[in-house]
């Protein structure tokens, strides 16, 4: 009885079925035979002792997510299942979780990939490889992690597409690091696609590669694996330290000649001199791609000259270090981009004679310039004095005019004197208007 339990307890965790889907006896313990298995179509048989597991199936790539046929004839859909079943479907597989399953004959319809493997298992878990101690600012990690389905490596192709992979670096704010103000940074994710660092696709192992350009310190990462179905998590705690290499732009006091110097300083205590060896790439104007190559230090502190650059205008330098940690770990560092300008010098100044040329030609512009502003006051002023003189004339005559009729008037005013203190109206009419001038305007003072 009790190898019995233990048999139904294995075939609870974990069932592979191939090519489409292979069922184990519960009495008698014995896997069905491949050539059985495809006689079966996709049927398979819960035992009443499992209490959860979870479906993973490859189907054709593009084709619908299956229909799941229960014992009791009732069916459930990737949009349409009770509240206790978690569904995931991708482009090429589904994931579906079951909780209390129906014990009984159970029937999968749907194209099925020929040949792939259906697993039934109980427990799904990661495994995150953990960083390496050392870890440096700036370097290229790659990290590996797993999908595990009862203790076993998952691999299906599509896999990668139905889980969400996070890395994040929390810091663990300790006074004296440079992290401090730090929050929770998302560094990077897990791939399965053949791409970058990952080596093949659909292999079931993840690739990541985490983004060290962050601040020195104390941190925690946490690796999330997470769909609809399921989510798991790793967590550990790493100190991220400084970068043992530099390389740095030194100040060029004389630029116009076109020559500049990068300083490399190597820490010793961290990394192996004589495994430590650089690169670099000069990029400038007009298209320059120039490598440089440096596989031998001297020393930990070094000059490494570049090229003479004689094409005006901005220049940048992109370069990595390789080398080994003093523990043996092979380590490769992404260095911080350089920028430098190369300025076209000013114009030499005019020669002497050209100076004199030049201030001849000056001197001459402003002599022309004072003649003409003499002839512009001249004729100016002779026109003002011109005009102001006839006016005078024409003020001087009338007032002569004026005169001389007032005196006709008081003349004739002599020679009939009135009868009254003032003249009638009679007599003032018979003064002879005619002497007067009256071409003129009267000017009254």
């Amino acid at each position: 009885m009790t190898a019995s339990l233990s048999r139904r307890a294995t075939f609870a965790c974990l069932l592979l079925l191939c090519p489409l889907l292979a069922w184990q006896s519960v009495v008698l313990g014995a896997p069905v035979k491949a050539s059985q298995a495809a006689e079966l179509k996709n049927r398979f048989r819960i035992d009443h002792m499992v209490d959860s597991l979870t479906l993973v199936i490859q189907r054709d790539y593009g084709s619908a997510p299956v229909v799941v046929v229960l014992p009791d004839g009732s069916k459930w859909y990737s949009t349409r299942h009770p509240q206790h079943v978690k569904w995931v479907d991708g482009v090429a597989a589904d994931m579906i979780q079951i909780e209390k399953p129906m014990p009984g004959p159970w029937q999968l319809l749907g194209q099925v990939t020929d040949g792939s493997t259906i697993q039934k298992i109980s427990k799904l878990d990661i495994e995150v490889e953990p960083l390496p101690q050392p870890l440096f600012q700036g370097e290229r990690l790659k990290v590996t992690a797993r999908l595990l389905g009862d203790e076993l490596t998952m691999r299906m192709p599509g896999l990668e597409y139905m889980i969400e992979w996070t890395s994040r670096f929390t810091s663990q704010h300790k006074a004296g690091d440079d992290n401090f103000a730090t929050g929770t940074i998302i560094v990077g994710a897990y791939k399965d696609n053949g791409e970058e660092l990952d080596e093949a696709p659909d292999d079931g192992v993840f690739t990541g590669a985490h983004n060290l350009e962050q601040p020195t310190g104390h941190y925690m990462l946490t690796v999330t694996a997470r769909n609809n179905v399921f989510e798991r998590e790793f967590v550990m705690p790493f100190v991220l330290s400084k970068q043992p290499v530099k390389a740095e732009m030194v100040p060029n006091n004389d630029p116009l000649k076109g020559i500049w110097q990068i300083q490399l300083s190597v820490d010793e205590s961290q990394v192996l001199l004589a495994e430590t060896h650089f690169e670099f790439e000069l990029v400038g104007p007009a298209g320059l791609q120039v490598p440089i190559t440096l596989q031998k230090m001297s020393s930990a502190e070094q000059i490494l000259y570049l090229p003479k650059v004689t094409e005006y205008g901005s220049y940048r330098v992109k370069g990595t270090a390789v080398t080994t940690a003093v523990g043996g770990r092979e380590v490769i560092f992404n260095l911080p981009e350089m920028f430098f300008n190369l300025i076209e010098p000013p114009a030499p100044g005019p020669s002497a004679e050209e100076l004199a040329e030049q201030a001849a030609a000056q001197a001459a512009i402003e002599e022309q310039i004072a003649k003409d502003n003499a002839i512009f006051w001249i004729v100016t002023v002779n026109g003002v004095l011109f005009l102001l003189g006839i006016i005078a004339v024409v003020v001087w005559r009338k007032k002569q005019t004026l005169a001389k009729a007032m005196a006709a008037a008081e003349e004739r005013l002599k020679q009939n004197p009135p009868t009254e203190d003032k003249p009638t109206k009679n007599e003032i009419e018979t003064l002879d208007l005619d002497d007067i001038d009256l071409t003129m305007p009267d000017d009254k003072n």
